[in-house]
């Protein structure tokens, strides 16, 4: 009997040592190592080492940067590109630059190649209310915050219909008002933009249009001054994010610049440690230094990744096809019922620069919307080295025109080849006999086919490509109407 009791004891023990020995390989030693992705962790008593705690905070921080990147995307898309207008061009608070051919637009995220544009990027806590005038005619658009949410369209869908009108934009703490003779509207940021393009068919008319849009703050509303339009003329610019410290360093002025939303307060709390706050310079060691340069990196591949291998279900246009819907959010100010979209709104806001409801792709007959592809029928990215070629059926689901514009991977404007990069059916293309259009994209223009349907590529560079559709029919909303994927040539 004592043989057995004992026999059972040693059991329970061993039973009792094995679960603590699993239990342990579970979680963490009290003293010992285990490996991580971030390397060999070292614990002594409880007690992360000195040198696992200066590795834990590098890691966190870094991790925290990276997030950040992402998070700050749509900011500093509106950030860069109203400091290259203040800068390059000399644009102040009361002044759009016109961006009117192709060459102005090269340093545009995504711009259409077709249609002129007017932008200005006032800063509300500098002008007080400010009067936006837009004239009557063929035009569409929107203000925006900082964070690249409207306000409200301009042009067709918005409130004037196309007719024209007064747009009144309040800063943050501007007191209400509601005047007769305007539509009014409150921005949640200091700075603001007004995006607007010119859609008559004739170039020639649609710039002198854009050129009578106005701004002049709401106190000098019965003699406003006159509004400058300014033209790049040739000035070497980009609206893309800075990379490296720059970003980080324009992240910080924009958030000294704008009131903290209560939507970004934690992510704000992560940028302490980085040396970016609210109210206190941004002079970051050398540890902090290096953390922002690698995580500026790190940051950007991963918005590639987001942007050009999407993983949104219902991302996808047609069942098999590489097209995707690139303008990915559900509602123009970001947000799900249950959270932000973070990963969707970074997507476009890494390629693009504004949003606005008629960009949203959803009313028949009426605004725009943006297929994406970076991959051709086979499913390999695009590259600038190959020949490729794209059948648009007959028929395109549009009430006004269809453009299909190529980009650089990199910086995510028009690829620059020192020819147009962007074909449209307002362009003398050559069309097949049904009505369908071919076109082809490589480094040369290809033998015996029509060079007026080519786009140039350049070698050793990857590309991606919108195909926009100008006021939608209903054959693309039942997706009777199917684009073709692009196919190599070989």
């Amino acid at each position: 009997m004592k043989t057995v009791c004992k026999i059972s004891l040693i059991a329970v023990a061993l039973v009792c040592a094995l679960a603590f020995t699993t239990a342990q390989a579970q979680g963490l030693p009290t003293t010992g190592t285990i490996k991580s992705p971030i390397g060999t962790l070292e614990i002594k008593n409880g007690y992360p080492t000195d040198k696992t705690v200066t590795k834990l905070y590098d890691a966190l921080d870094f991790q925290r940067a990276t997030q950040a990147y992402i998070w700050a995307l749509p900011y500093m898309g509106m950030g860069e590109w109203q400091r290259e207008q203040r800068e390059t061009f000399g644009a102040g608070n009361f002044d759009y630059v016109d961006y009117l051919d192709y060459k102005d637009k090269l340093g545009l995220l995504t711009a259409n190649a077709t249609t002129p544009y007017a932008m200005a990027f006032p800063n509300l806590e500098k002008t007080g209310p400010l009067v936006f005038e837009i004239p009557a005619g063929a035009m569409a658009g929107g203000i925006v915050d900082f964070w690249q949410r409207p306000l409200t369209d301009t042009g067709a869908i918005g409130p004037d219909k196309g007719q024209g009108g007064k747009f009144l934009i309040l800063g943050p703490g501007h007191p209400d008002m509601k005047p007769d003779g305007y539509f009014v509207f409150r921005c949640p940021t200091n700075n603001v933009w007004s995006g607007i393009r010119g859609l008559d068919a004739d170039k020639a008319k649609a710039t002198e249009l854009l050129g009578k849009l106005r701004i002049y703050p709401y106190e000098q509303r019965d003699n406003p001054p006159a509004t400058r339009h300014i033209r790049p003329e040739g000035r070497k610019w980009t609206g893309e994010q800075p990379r490296g410290l720059a970003y980080w360093q324009g992240l910080a002025r924009l958030i000294n610049e704008e009131p903290a939303i209560e939507r970004d307060r934690i992510i704000l709390a992560m940028l302490v440690p980085l040396g970016i706050e609210k109210g206190k310079p941004f002079n970051p060691d050398a540890r902090q230094k290096k953390l922002l340069e690698e995580a500026a990196n790190v940051g950007e591949l991963m918005a590639r990744a987001n942007g050009y291998a999407k993983r949104f279900e219902g991302a996808i246009v047609w069942p098999g096809k590489k097209w995707e819907i690139s303008l990915f959010l559900s509602e123009t100010n970001q947000e799900k019922p249950n959270y932000t979209q973070l990963d969707e709104r970074s997507s476009w806001f890494y390629e693009a620069v504004g949003v606005t409801e008629g960009m949203m792709g959803r009313t028949v007959g009426a605004g725009q919307l943006y297929l994406e592809s970076q991959k051709d029928s086979s499913g390999e990215w695009l590259d600038g080295g190959k020949n490729y070629s794209l059948h648009v059926p007959k028929d395109a689901p549009v009430g006004q025109f269809w453009s299909f514009t190529v980009y650089d991977n990199e910086s995510r404007c028009l690829i620059d080849t020192g020819s147009y990069p962007d074909r449209s059916s307002r362009d003398d293309i050559v069309k097949n006999a049904d009505g369908s259009v071919d076109l082809y994209f490589g480094p040369k223009a290809p033998v015996g086919k029509p060079a007026k349907n080519w786009i140039k590529t350049l070698p050793g560079k990857g590309w991606f490509t919108y195909f926009r559709l100008y006021a939608p029919t209903q054959p693309y909303f039942d997706r009777t109407w199917v684009l073709p994927d692009i196919k190599l040539v070989k």
